[in-house]
């Protein structure tokens, strides 16, 4: 189960393509997603659709953070080849994603979800299903006019 609109979002340091850490705390409002793997169809057609409505999220005044357990490596490798406008973080040892509710136990990769996190840091809304890539891009665009 996903955190709910209302928590109070975990405050989260990682590693990220921009060769800084990312802290949450400085990168409020924003959008992060989690996802399982970088390179795999499901994966590539979420980030691409995030990378397609980039231009409209930056009009509504939000940034987006892809976080996987994947090395920053190969988040760069991933960034490059998908031509992605934004970053994206790394959690080798999923303490985030676990954090998130985002880590799916036994397997212990990370679940597809996104949130939308306020500039208080709390949740405002989230969005969860495996096969629905785009949906998840909609889903906050819809979120934001909204406010």
């Amino acid at each position: 189960m996903a955190l709910k609109p209302g928590d109070k979002a975990p405050n989260i340091e990682l590693k990220s393509t921009s060769d800084k850490n990312f802290k949450l705390e400085d990168n409020v409002p924003c959008i992060i997603y989690f996802y399982p793997k970088d390179f795999t169809p499901g994966c590539t057609e979420e980030a691409c659709s995030f990378r397609d409505g980039f231009a409209e999220l930056r009009d509504l005044s939000i940034d987006v953070y892809g976080i996987s357990k994947d090395s920053i490596s190969t988040h760069k490798k991933f960034r490059e080849k998908n031509k992605l406008p934004f970053h994206l973080l790394s959690d080798p040892d999923g303490k985030v994603c676990k954090s998130y509710q985002a880590l799916i136990p036994v397997v212990r990769i990370p679940k597809r979800i996104t949130y939308l996190i306020s500039k208080d840091m709390r949740i405002k809304a989230v969005y969860a299903d495996l096969f629905g890539f785009k949906k998840h891009l909609d889903s906050m665009i819809r979120e934001l006019k909204t406010e």
